[in-house]
């Protein structure tokens, strides 16, 4: 699993998001690039800033957290599909998380995409994480 993107940026966001960290760094790949976009325009990371460092190019995703007690605004994140077992869904069938409150991730053919928007375009896929 240390090649999966997708599990190391998922990962990397729940760990600072329990330890109560301001900020955490992701590699930035094109793939942790599209579900950070899809991250900021649910308003959960509080802003995400690309930066190049020997080469390489990061991403410094900054936590958002409500009140003076540092509730987090993420509160869990599930990964759902795994590289052995790859979990897909029909579009109809794709899960509400809380009632529409969360927000289930989506790979498509048309690229990462919001669970409510894969249902608004009829589109399937694999449904690689979950966050609420």
């Amino acid at each position: 699993m240390k090649n999966d993107t997708i599990f190391i940026t998922v990962t990397s966001i729940r760990n600072a998001n329990t330890k109560k960290k301001a900020m955490t760094r992701i590699p930035g790949t094109k793939i942790t690039r599209s579900i950070m976009k899809i991250l900021l325009e649910e308003g959960l990371p509080k802003s995400v800033t690309e930066h190049m460092k020997d080469g390489n190019t990061f991403l410094d995703v900054r936590l958002k957290y409500f009140g003076k007690g540092k509730d987090p605004c993420i509160t869990t994140i599930k990964y759902i599909s795994k590289p052995g077992l790859r979990i897909y869904s029909h579009w109809s069938r794709i899960p509400r998380i809380l009632g529409g409150m969360g927000i289930a991730i989506s790979s498509t053919s048309r690229g990462l995409i919001t669970d409510r928007k894969a249902r608004q375009l009829k589109i399937g896929g694999e449904i690689p994480f979950q966050i609420w």
